[in-house]
């Protein structure tokens, strides 16, 4: 039996797009004499649907599009992702199904039984459990259908997933008893670069486990926040990857059911920051080619954050795409100003020069008879956000650039950002990338050639709103910040257990206070391109009002 794993980007709610790939591929799948192609979870739709999945009319379009797909089922099957009706009384309205297709029709329905409910994942909200479970049949070999819930029943019950008490029943303990040849596993698994090897070794456990094949197929691409990486598999009975597909684009590939014991693939070591940049250049790419939009903006100061996100704009969009706006103060340094233009001019990308002092001088001597004699401090340094998130919003209105957003994890996570200044924007770039990440990410654009400014890398970091200022004033150095922010916000760990990792408890205490009272800022933000296992969003729900 020959099989093909179709690793495609969806675009959620787009039925005529999702069909025509799905189509296209079934057709070339047939001329390559395949027997068995293969597509990702909820394919036919886009995932994750949400809310739609509410609207009778987007579960009417996803039965449609299946019907037309199952058209060109002629001497070959499929199996692809789609909601299903549940037609019984009682329970949730749909299921999160697999279709299998054959002869011209839908021969079978196979439902999810794990539906995961932590983070960013919300599938009991829409879907009922399945508890019915059966194989197929093609050619002589019966088939085990699963949709992501082999990644995830086996997911650590830790800090990082909580298992639902809703499931005590096992898909995979269900479907070994019914003596499959092999397994389909249909996903919609995003990418996180802190679990690189996770989705792999559960995977490799289950094969190991049963004894049998897995045909794992992911989807590529970005829904706002999430961004999917493919990377679909093939394991042998062993647990041995026999072929995988690339990461962070569309794929295809062909595998022999009868040759994937002898097979296998080359080892591929990618480094967790290059898988970042990927990402990020595939949700920029995305959020903007799925939401209409071409042309982007953004403040350019000479800094690290905005060098590393406006080389990432441009290697989404294009150079002709992204325009810059450099609005220098009495405070900035003159290498600042030297460094952010000579970025632009190395990214080939137009820029304007926009000097906020007398701008600011005009809010200075409006706010006099009510500031009086008090000294300067934040509320100064706010104002100068401010006037450059004005400046930059209004390019962006009148050119119809979306504004992208610069701030870091590290500095969103204890609040070090201006609400309407420089937390504006309609995308954030790096909102779930460190610091220290970020300053990895430069050298790593850096690595053939100078891209980014030596200087903007290597300098102290400063926000340049007050004379001399650093971040190191106000801030821990950051391989200490980040330390125990990961602990924090990605491990879930207590300050107790944070200190007794090694961390000074006075630090400690000043960060985690710090996050916690931040949260009110990080609720106003733009989305964030998620590349972690715990980002801020939706996938990290903290009250405002809390007391921690």
């Amino acid at each position: 039996m020959k099989i093909a794993l179709a690793q495609l980007n969806y675009h959620i709610g787009n039925f005529e797009s999702n069909t025509d790939k799905i189509i296209s591929a079934i057709e070339k799948s047939r001329k390559d004499g395949v027997d068995l192609v293969l597509f990702s979870e909820l394919a036919i739709c886009g995932y994750p649907p949400k809310d739609l999945l509410e609207r009778k009319e987007f579960v009417e379009k996803s039965k449609l599009a299946l019907e037309k797909v199952a058209q060109h089922c002629i001497d070959i099957a499929t199996i692809v992702g789609g909601p299903s009706v549940n037609p019984h009384p009682k329970g949730k309205n749909l299921y999160n199904s697999a279709y299998f297709i054959s002869n011209g029709k839908i021969e079978s329905i196979h439902n999810k039984t794990l539906l995961p409910n932590y983070d960013i994942f919300d599938e009991y909200r829409y879907f009922e459990p399945n508890t019915e479970f059966s194989l197929v049949e093609l050619k002589g070999k019966k088939i085990a259908i699963t949709i992501c819930e082999d990644l995830w029943e086996k997911q650590p019950v830790d800090n990082n997933f909580a298992k639902s008490e809703l499931y005590n029943v096992s898909p995979m303990e269900e479907l070994s008893k019914l003596k499959p040849d092999f397994v389909v596993n249909i996903a919609a698994s995003p990418f996180s670069y802190n679990q690189q090897d996770l989705r792999t070794n559960i995977l490799k456990a289950t094969c190991e486990k049963y004894q049998l094949p897995i045909f794992y197929v992911n989807q590529i691409g970005a829904h706002t926040e999430l961004i999917f990486d493919g990377d679909s598999l093939v394991l042998n009975s062993k647990g041995e990857v026999a072929k995988r597909l690339n990461y962070f684009e569309e794929d295809y590939q062909i595998v022999s059911l009868n040759e994937i014991e002898k097979q296998k693939a080359e080892a591929r070591n990618v480094d967790y920051i290059e898988k970042i940049h990927d990402a990020l250049v595939l949700g920029l790419k995305d959020y903007f080619g799925k939401m209409g939009f071409t042309k982007t903006t953004l403040g350019l100061s000479g800094g690290i954050d905005s060098a590393v996100t406006v080389v990432l704009a441009e290697r989404a969009l294009g150079k002709e795409n992204v325009r810059v706006l450099l609005m220098p103060s009495e405070f900035s340094s003159d290498h600042s100003i030297k460094d952010a233009v000579d970025l632009a001019e190395n990214l080939g990308i137009a820029y304007d020069i926009v000097p906020i002092q007398d701008i600011f001088q005009e809010f200075q001597n409006s706010l006099r008879p009510i500031f009086g004699d008090l000294p300067f401090n934040v509320a100064e340094e706010n104002i100068q956000a401010r006037v450059r998130g004005t400046l930059v919003m209004g390019l962006s209105n009148k050119f119809g650039h979306i504004l992208l957003n610069t701030s870091n994890k590290s500095e969103s996570a204890v609040g070090y950002g201006t609400l309407y200044g420089d937390m504006n924007g309609g995308l954030s770039v790096l909102g779930d990338v460190y610091k220290t990440d970020v300053f990895k990410l430069a050298w790593f654009i850096n690595k053939d050639k100078e891209v980014i400014p030596e200087n903007s890398i290597v300098k102290p970091p400063s926000a340049e709103l007050r004379p001399d200022q650093k971040d190191s004033d106000s801030l821990p150095d950051y391989d200490v910040l980040d330390g125990i922010l990961f602990r924090y916000i990605e491990k879930n760990m207590s300050s107790e257990e944070i200190i007794q990792d090694g961390f000074e408890k006075i630090t400690v205490q000043k960060v985690l206070r710090l996050v916690n009272m931040n949260e009110y800022k990080r609720f106003q933000t733009p989305p964030i391109l998620r590349v972690s296992s715990k980002a801020f969003g939706f996938g990290r729900k903290i009250p405002l009002v809390a007391k921690h």
